[in-house]
């Protein structure tokens, strides 16, 4: 089985080849559709299988949408409410689906829609590097996403901790004067650090996946 690192250069290879050659984006299509060129790789991933995957993100998924409904239906007068996610194995589908563009995590995007359905901004955090923030954005955007923003890694960026980094921009998106009322990611340096109301973790099955 290849390692979360391994996968990770790949999709970065394959996106930057890949995704910045796509032409025009196209009409936003939906995230429970595959699109028509889609070439879906393997389904599994060592003992991880897609459907285990998406029963169990769907799992943690009903755990937030109740909470989320609340905490927007009780927003304060000219509160600007944000959700931060991670990307990889959180809102895109990087290891067990793997395709062109890149599907959408179905369970989280309709978390993610009824949010942005209700003037939630979204916010995404990745230790993806910056030579692909277009296509990935573009990717996101392609599934049904309203990107509010988008961080990742500049150059000096690799060379920090990870969940120090992520830390850091979840500040950022604070300092422009959002309350961050839920941060979803795969990995424990998606959630440490704070700045967040709430966190939910969906899983990563002990590293199996990026």
């Amino acid at each position: 089985m290849t390692s979360p690192l391994a996968r990770r250069l790949t999709v970065t290879a394959v996106s930057v080849a890949a995704l910045a050659a796509v032409a025009a984006p196209a009409q936003a299509a939906d995230a429970t559709t595959a699109p028509a060129t889609t070439a879906a790789a393997s389904a599994t991933t060592g003992k991880v299988d897609f459907a285990t995957w998406q029963n169990d993100c769907q799992t943690v998924m009903d755990q937030t949408m109740p909470y989320l409904e609340q905490r927007i239906a009780t927003a304060k007068p000219g509160e600007k409410q944000a959700i931060v996610f991670d990307i990889d194995n959180t809102t895109l589908d990087t290891d067990l689906g793997f395709s062109i563009p890149q599907k959408a995590n179905k369970p989280v995007f309709d978390v993610a829609r009824y949010a942005q359905d209700h003037g939630v901004a979204l916010f995404f955090v990745t230790a993806r590097p910056g030579i692909i923030e277009a296509p990935t954005k573009w990717n996101l955007e392609y599934d049904g996403y309203q990107v509010s923003g988008i961080y990742v890694r500049g150059l000096f960026d690799l060379f920090k901790n990870v969940a120090d980094y992520k830390t850091a921009q979840r500040v950022d998106i604070e300092n422009k004067g959002y309350d961050i009322i839920a941060n979803i990611g795969n990995s424990a340096t998606d959630l440490s650090g704070g700045h967040a109301d709430r966190t939910f973790k969906l899983p990563d099955y002990n590293g199996q996946l990026s």
